[in-house]
């Protein structure tokens, strides 16, 4: 067995990925922020900032912070809108070559609806809807905390869009995450992917105030880990549609892990920030670990199964 024989691609609701490994949403920009740093190229899929109908400005006040092990943000899905990036971003986006998820938010069902409807036209090869917005109408509870709340969103999302496969990114504050997750999938998605951050806190002891103006922030890092994995194996058992693994990926041992766990990919976000050419380092070492145990192919990493694939 030699590097030339083995097969990392895989298919994920009909989107034939050339390897498993996808910057995620939020930490890689539109691609060419990254283009003269690594070679985007040889990534299975990029994942697009927050997109919403409308252009946002974000959050004010300070939007990083680090912990020891991760990175809180604030950044309050800062993008130029839908048409905007379909018009100036989509396009070049494109051109690197990997493919192409766009992450889908919101602050209302009929704003996710509607941006559903422009990019079901376009050129991008999946959505992945983001459930971790507040929803404004119901006093600003988050869409994925609540299986009908998570249900809302996805169904009208899911009918906009018909041409476009369908992800759905969850949360990992819900209370109740394997009844949201059978609720987005019985609403229409064609797949998972999780986690999104966790809800955090962070002091300035000299300022004796909050770090955010918002007061809480998303973590995301090494520290949430092994609490995503624990996540991911569980939901193995709770669907049947395919899961996209993430939560504080750094290295080729993590992304093993998950798929190990049952992801079918993974999304590598704060790392990227940390170490950026971590994503090619981690495809060079999932194909040398299947090398050394002379898999051929990716889902003989699993040690779950193979019925998702």
């Amino acid at each position: 067995m030699n590097k030339s024989q083995i097969d990392l691609s895989v298919t994920i609701a009909g989107v034939r990925f050339r390897n498993p490994v996808i910057a995620a949403s939020g930490t890689f920009g539109y691609g060419r922020e990254y283009a003269g740093i690594i070679d985007v190229s040889a990534l299975g899929g990029i994942c697009t900032k927050g997109l919403t109908l409308n252009p946002r400005t974000g959050n004010a006040g300070l939007r990083l912070h680090e912990t020891p092990a991760g990175l809180m943000n604030s950044i309050g899905l800062e993008n130029p809108g839908i048409a905007a990036f379909l018009e100036k971003e989509l396009p070049n986006l494109r051109a690197l070559g990997p493919m192409v998820i766009a992450n889908l938010s919101g602050s209302t069902v009929e704003e996710y609806a509607e941006g559903a409807v422009l990019l079901n036209t376009s050129s991008v090869d999946m959505i992945e809807l983001n459930i971790s917005c507040p929803n404004v109408k119901a006093g600003g509870m988050t869409f994925g905390l609540d299986p009908e709340a998570a249900s809302s969103v996805v169904r009208p999302v899911r009918k906009a869009a018909p041409n476009k496969p369908l992800m759905v990114k969850l949360s990992p504050n819900a209370p109740d995450l394997a009844a949201v997750a059978r609720a987005c999938v019985d609403a229409g998605a064609d797949a998972l992917s999780l986690v999104n951050t966790f809800k955090a806190l962070a002091l300035d002891i000299n300022a004796r105030k909050p770090v955010f103006d918002n007061i809480s922030a998303g973590l995301s890092g090494p520290a949430i880990k092994p609490i995503a994995l624990r996540m991911v194996w569980e939901l193995y058992d709770t669907v049947k549609v395919p899961i996209v693994g993430m939560g504080g990926i750094s290295n080729t041992k993590d992304a093993l892990e998950f798929l190990m766990a049952g992801a079918m990919a993974i999304e590598v976000g704060s790392a990227t920030f940390a170490h950026p050419p971590a994503m090619i380092e981690i495809i060079n070492g999932i194909a040398g670990y299947m090398e050394s145990r002379k898999f051929s192919r990716l889902e003989e990493i699993s040690i779950r199964g193979n019925r998702a694939w």
